[in-house]
Parts: C-alpha cells; structure tokens; sequence
C-alpha cells in the first residue's frame, strides 16, 4: 500500500511565489516519491492510499472528485497553477446544498456571490453573463439549487480543461509511477 504523508500548508506571500516556483522545478517528483513510499512509524500523518485508487483517478473528474485523495492531490494540482477557484466553488457549492437554515441559506448565497460570481470578485469564476443574471436574481430569493447552472458550468469546465492536464502532470504521473513501482515490488 503506498502512503500519502500530508502536511501543512504554507501561505504564499506575493514576494515568495517565484521562489516557491523555482523549488517546485527543482524538486519535480522526488519529494513527492520519497513521501508516498516512507513508512507510517516514521510519518505520524501518513494515511494509506491503493495503486488501484490512483488508477481509477484516471477513469473521470467524477471518480477523482468521489476520492478523499484525489481531491487533495487535484486541489494541490490546481492550486500550483494559481487556478483553484473552480475547484473551490464546486466544493462550496456542494456544501451549500446540505444547509437546512434559510437565514443561513441567504448569508450563505450572499457571500458566495460575492467571492465568486459577482463581475470582478476575488475569486471570480469563468461563467458566461446570462448565468450570472440568473444567479444576481436567485440570490435575492435563494434556494438550494440558485447557484446549480454555474456550478454545472464550472464542473463541465474543470472536466474538459483542468482534469486532462491534471492526468498529464508531474504530480500524477508520479503517483502513478509510484503506484506501479509497489505493484511490482
């Protein structure tokens, strides 16, 4: 079984990023194969993770998604290419879906519009103008299907796009490299 050592995230600070850019190049994969192959007594926050799970990562976003993580490892891919905004409202919007509170719902719909829909929101994500109409309307009246046809959108746009360049990166190819290298041991 190969390990998945997790550990805490850093902030980047605008002054480090190229630095930070610079290590990644430089580290390419070894990091990521001595993490993945280190014993659970040494790693106190190592958790287990099957060849076979990274295989099927490969099959659709849906099962990479379903997958604890595969959704850690495609939110660390998005994140390294400063596109993680789709990811997050994809996430967001599923969590949205579960509240029950109607006051909750409304400060809820409001803040979201405001972090990701609204024209030039910090995390603005890529919708066309009329989903974004539909949506300035439902926020006024929210339920928990208002932000149902962005989400589509976003999804549909991390399938075509995000996901197939998450299957040809560094990042995956390595785990699948190192997945294979246990299945052969």
């Amino acid at each position: 079984m190969l390990i998945l050592v997790t550990s805490p995230s850093r902030e980047l600070h605008p002054l480090n990023i190229d630095m930070e850019d610079n290590r990644r190049k430089q580290t390419k994969g070894s990091d990521l194969r001595s993490r993945l192959q280190r014993r659970p007594s040494h790693a106190p926050n190592a958790e287990r993770l099957s060849p076979e799970e990274i295989i099927l990562w490969s099959q659709s976003l849906e099962r990479l998604l379903a997958s604890k993580y595969g959704m850690a490892t495609f939110q660390a891919f998005l994140k390294s290419e400063f596109s993680d905004e789709n990811i997050e409202f994809w996430l967001i919007c599923e969590d949205y879906k579960k509240i029950k509170s109607s006051f909750r719902l409304s400060s809820r719909a409001k803040k979201i519009y405001k972090t990701y829909i609204e024209a030039e929101a910090p995390k603005e994500i890529n919708i066309d103008h009329k989903t974004r109409d539909l949506i300035a309307q439902n926020v006024k009246t929210p339920s928990t299907v208002c932000f149902d046809e962005a989400q589509r959108i976003v999804y549909s746009l991390m399938e075509k796009d995000s996901y197939p360049r998450f299957l040809r990166s560094n990042i995956y190819r390595t785990l699948l490299d190192s997945a294979s290298d246990y299945v052969k041991m």
